[in-house]
């Protein structure tokens, strides 16, 4: 049951960061961050950040791959605010 729910883990870890890619989509489609905050986005950007050095540190690959995914779309879309702000 436990390999089973890690890979479960894996996929709706993923599946769930997909909140930054949809932001990051819609101010480049949009050319405007008029109304995004950079400083949740920044917010958002290090907490993911801190989790996934702390699942390196504790070699859990659910925690490393959802917040890998995570951190490259938190900060493609706070690179995207301040483009386009």
């Amino acid at each position: 049951m436990y390999a089973w729910y890690k890979k479960y883990m894996v996929v709706v870890g993923i599946c769930g960061q997909f909140l930054f890619y949809s932001q990051f989509y819609t101010i480049i489609q949009n050319k405007s961050a008029k109304d995004i905050s950079l400083f949740g986005f920044t917010c958002g950007f290090i907490s993911v950040f801190s989790w996934m050095i702390y699942g390196f540190i504790i070699h859990d690959r659910p925690l490393i791959v959802a917040n890998v995914v995570a951190t490259i779309g938190a900060l493609l879309t706070v690179v995207a605010i301040l483009i386009y702000q």
